[in-house]
């Protein structure tokens, strides 16, 4: 778990996130989870992209197993089961708003982009809309922050604390990502 401010990412942290990504990785400017073997699960973006495009998802999942797993609880409609209870349950509205107060605290420490100003990731405050967003700010910020994100990840069928990663050492560089030209991020 990491939150800002992010250690700078190393030029083999941008290779495997291209190589888990399968495009050249933009805006990364840290990684803010890790598998247990040390690779990155969860990439930190600027809130403003390299050519001028603001970009609200601060966390954002790239562990293709982690990505899996989640898209496979969203296509068994585990975002409307969560919907419908964040519906039904105050205590859990009520704390999925701080983690949507968290989320933005998070991003407008490192750049206040008005463009996204008030905007989260995966739905928050009110709605249950991507979990792939949920998923990544609660590997990010801990457990307890993102309720949401804490029940999609432990519904998953992958793990933090079990590595599923490919062998990125074998990975070519994604032509074109920060790692062949030479800049982290």
């Amino acid at each position: 778990m990491t939150r800002p401010p992010f250690p700078e990412p190393s030029e083999e942290d941008i290779h495997i996130v291209s190589a888990q990504l399968g495009r050249p990785a933009r805006g990364v400017i840290g990684i803010a989870a890790r598998c247990v073997c040390g690779a990155p699960t969860v990439v930190a973006t600027a809130p403003r992209l390299a050519d001028g495009t603001p970009f609200p998802t601060l966390y954002y999942l790239s562990h293709p197993a982690a990505t899996a797993a989640v898209s496979t609880l969203e296509a068994n409609a585990v975002m409307a089961e969560l919907q419908a209870e964040l519906r039904q349950d105050a205590e859990l509205h009520a704390s999925y708003a701080r983690a949507h107060e968290s989320y933005l605290a998070d991003r407008d420490g490192i750049d206040d982009v008005p463009e996204i100003a008030g905007i989260s990731a995966g739905g928050m405050p009110d709605r249950v809309k991507c979990l792939h967003s949920l998923v990544a700010h609660s590997l990010a910020a801990g457990p307890g922050i993102n309720l949401i994100g804490d029940r999609a990840l432990a519904l998953a069928t992958w793990s933090p604390t079990v590595c599923q990663c490919a062998d990125y050492s074998a990975e070519e560089p994604v032509v074109g990502s920060p790692a062949t030209s030479g800049s982290a991020t």
